[in-house]
């Protein structure tokens, strides 16, 4: 438990840090702090399979899988690169929800962290279930495998709609439950109006993207455990993924559509991590092949996009 509680910690004091001194005024985020930022979450992001593989070739974590120090730093960076590959698809969402809702781009950091926050508790919540049914119930696989490769099929052949927050079943039933105005006071998330305090779209937003997120999650959880089922491998590629998220969110979100053939990279991910789920009880994959497969996929998405560009 003391590398947990250290790992979360570390984890708290970066978001302090980023809330109360780097951002604590609402600015716009431009393209080069967006780019310095996400170099230094994916530079952390890898450092820390160094700390991974020190801790299981010292055994000062559990190592409930028995895993040798090189095969446990693999699976960390594969996981990783699925998590930051599949967060693609949400950068999209979002882009979606802050212009559905017209948030000011200097508030819209405030927004993304506080969703992380929220992020990190439901896709802890997640992991912990995912992993206690695939050590309880080994039948898992074969169902987490066959809904990845539906995921997939359904990535492939659907024809994507747009999506608009506004008609949402969210922001539907909020409007039932609470009052919500279409003016903002700075970033806050609540007002007073007359005799009423009222949501702001800031608060609205944050709550669809808390909800997204949690849909995005269903592919993303079992993707990763299709790697590893050690709960700490699962959760650190996970946790470092979202970190990088905000970051990369404000790097690709005026660019996202120079990398259209990224879907087809998805589509591959989900299928292969599917198909390894599925015969994890009858055949061994080494760990190079997760990996490399991961990023030739990914690679073969963006050089594809940036060559066939409109």
């Amino acid at each position: 438990m003391t590398v947990w509680i250290i790992f979360l910690l570390g984890i708290l004091f970066f978001l302090a840090l980023d809330l109360g001194v780097f951002n604590k005024n609402p600015h716009v985020i431009s393209v080069r702090e967006a780019s310095l930022w996400t170099g230094l979450w994916v530079t952390m992001s890898l450092i820390f399979s160094g700390v991974i593989y020190w801790l299981y070739s010292t055994g000062n974590i559990d190592n409930v899988d028995n895993l040798e120090p090189m095969d446990a730093t693999i699976k960390y960076i594969t996981g990783y690169l699925i998590e930051l590959s599949l967060s693609i698809d949400n950068i999209f969402v979002i882009a979606v929800i802050f212009t559905s809702f017209q948030i000011p781009q200097k508030y819209q950091h405030r927004v993304l962290f506080w969703g992380i926050l929220g992020a990190i508790v439901f896709r802890a919540l997640m992991i912990f279930f995912g992993v206690a049914l695939i050590k309880k119930f080994t039948f898992t696989t074969y169902i987490f495998g066959a809904f990845l490769i539906f995921t997939a099929i359904r990535m492939l052949v659907s024809k994507q709609k747009p999506f608009n927050p506004k008609q949402s079943f969210v922001y539907r039933n909020l409007r039932k439950i609470m009052p919500i105005t279409s003016h903002m006071d700075g970033q806050k998330f609540f007002i007073k109006l007359r005799h009423i305090t009222a949501a702001t779209p800031l608060f609205i937003a944050l709550v669809i993207i808390e909800f997204s997120d949690v849909l995005f999650a269903l592919d993303s959880v079992p993707a990763i455990l299709a790697i590893t089922s050690d709960p700490f491998l699962v959760f650190s590629s996970n946790i470092f993924a979202i970190l990088g998220l905000r970051s990369m969110y404000f790097f690709l979100a005026h660019m996202i559509n120079k990398f259209h053939h990224i879907k087809y990279s998805l589509v591959a991910i989900l299928s292969f991590v599917g198909l390894k789920l599925i015969l994890a009880h009858h055949i061994k994959f080494p760990e190079w092949i997760s990996l490399g497969f991961i990023g030739l996929a990914l690679g073969a998405g963006i050089l594809t996009s940036l060559i066939k560009k409109k």
